[in-house]
This record gives structure tokens, C-alpha cells and sequence, in this order.
């Protein structure tokens, strides 16, 4: 039997340890709009919800957030509500489809797009209460190169580019590589994952296209995510506002994004860290 005191020491550890974990962060990000980034966030969310995983997704393309849309959730309230102080992050956050917990960017505020240095704090010290409380916090970022995009990027555990094998794509990609080296050297490792490719030849090509000109102009190292296969499935989900993990199960998009979630359950073990994600991203946005 533990004595009084040495009893008293365990809970003190044991609730130091608690208060110490946090979540890991992915980040989802892409050089231009339009090629699949939310899809894809809602549904690897959903994979690893599904894995017994407690999973938050947040929708960071503030302003312009659509996850809600994928999702067919019609959000009572927003981040907008958690910065006027009328709502807690706890409060903002809707359970969605397969077990994700939703935190909207909100739609069509063009107030949010543009925040102050005193809404970014308060967002920040909002979103630092669910990081002891989650496993995995998925960030959705926007689209481009946007200083809120950079910060969330530059600051995440995992940061997962998602393009498509047109040209357009490939170069925006790789613009968003340059810049975010250009502002963090080599303190970070972006990781590439090919959108609707129409084999898994093709996105070999296009990882390999990436990677080289990444390591030849910018010395940095671009890992293979894998990819996800061009699917009328993931086309006839969105229509119908599901995961087409959840949809489809079967079908190629939904087993492609399932192998996907095996390895970023099996990268991210828990760390423990002196200053939380959030909190950093408060500081690259400066």
C-alpha cells in the first residue's frame, strides 16, 4: 500500500502529466483552391475518429470555412462567437458525422479574414484549452500563402500540401513549399499528397516532379503522403454532404484515405511540449 504522502505525490504526477499532453496537429494546406483540401480533411478526420481516436477538426479558413458544408452540419455558432466572448471554444464545438468534433472558421465574415493582433490572442488562448483534451486537432487551413496559413503550417507536427497532377496545381504547390522554406529553413518537413490521380503511377510522377525541384532550389526534403485516386464515389459523396469513408467505404477514394489514416495514426505519438501548438502559431504571426 502507498503511504499518504507518496499516494499524494501519484495524483499530483498523474494530473501534471494530464495537464502536460497535448494533441498532435496536422496541418492541411494547398498553393491554390479547389483541389480537394476539405474533402480530404474531413475525411481522414473521420478515419481516425474511427479508430477510436479523439479527433477535432478545425475549419482555420476563417471566413470562407465549407467543412460544415461536407459534413451537413449547420453550425449554431462559429469562432466568430467565441471572439465577441459570447461562446467558449468548448461551446462552439458540433459533433459531426463519424464521431469528429467540428470548430467552424465560419462563412461569408469577411471580418474574420482579417484579424487583429488582440482577436488572434483571444483566438489562440480559446483554442489552447483543447489541446490537453484531444488527440489529434486537424487544421484546414486556406488555400494560398496567406499569413494565417504560414503560421498554422510552420507550426503543426505533420504539414500535409495537397495538390493535383495539372500543371497549375503542381506550381502553386510548389510555391507554397518555397515560401513557407523561405520563412522556416529546414525546421520544417512538408509532406505532399497527390489529389485525384488517375493512378497510382501518376502520382508517383508528381511526387517525384516535386520533390526533385524542391531539393534542387531549396534544399529541402519533401515526404511522400501518399495520394488518393480520382473517384466518382468521393464526386457523389460531397453531393450528399457524407464522408465517403463513410459513404463508400469500399470504393477506391475511401480505401486510399483509410491507408492514409493508418500512417498518420501510427506516426503521431503523443509528445509533451513546454509551449502548445496554438501558442506558437501566435508567435509566426507576428
Amino acid at each position: 500500500m502507498l503511504g499518504q504522502d507518496q499516494a499524494s505525490k501519484l495524483r499530483r504526477l498523474v494530473a501534471q502529466q494530464k495537464q502536460a499532453r497535448t494533441a498532435r496537429i496536422i496541418a492541411v494546406a494547398s498553393g491554390k483552391g479547389g483541389v480537394g483540401k476539405t474533402a480530404l480533411s474531413v475525411n481522414l478526420a473521420t478515419s481516425l475518429a474511427a479508430k477510436g481516436r479523439r479527433v477535432v477538426l478545425f475549419d482555420a479558413d476563417l471566413g470562407l470555412a465549407n467543412a460544415e458544408v461536407l459534413l451537413n452540419v449547420d453550425p449554431a455558432c462559429t469562432v466568430l462567437d467565441v471572439l465577441d466572448g459570447r461562446k467558449t471554444m468548448r461551446q462552439v464545438i458540433q459533433e459531426a458525422a463519424g464521431g469528429v468534433s467540428l470548430i467552424s472558421g465560419g462563412s461569408g465574415v469577411a471580418r474574420l479574414a482579417d484579424l487583429s493582433e488582440f482577436e488572434r490572442a483571444r483566438l489562440v488562448d480559446s483554442l489552447e484549452e483543447l489541446e490537453g483534451e484531444a488527440d489529434i486537432i486537424i487544421v484546414d487551413c486556406g488555400a494560398g500563402i496567406s499569413p494565417t496559413v504560414l503560421g498554422f503550417a510552420g507550426a503543426a507536427d505533420m504539414t500535409m500540401i495537397v495538390t493535383q497532377p495539372e500543371p497549375t496545381s503542381l506550381t502553386d504547390a510548389y510555391a507554397l513549399i518555397k515560401v513557407m522554406t523561405q520563412r522556416y529553413d529546414d525546421s520544417w518537413s512538408p509532406q505532399l499528397l497527390v489529389n485525384c490521380a488517375t493512378s497510382r503511377k501518376e502520382a508517383q510522377e508528381v511526387y517525384q516532379r516535386i520533390s526533385r525541384v524542391s531539393w534542387r532550389f531549396l534544399k529541402i526534403s519533401v515526404q511522400d503522403a501518399g495520394y488518393v485516386l480520382r473517384d466518382e464515389a468521393m464526386v457523389a459523396a460531397v453531393k450528399q454532404r457524407v464522408p465517403v469513408v463513410l459513404h463508400r467505404p469500399r470504393s477506391a477514394a475511401a480505401r486510399c484515405i483509410e491507408a492514409l489514416a493508418r500512417t498518420v495514426d501510427k506516426s503521431l505519438v503523443p509528445v509533451e511540449r513546454r509551449v502548445g501548438f496554438f501558442r506558437r502559431v501566435l508567435g509566426l504571426f507576428k
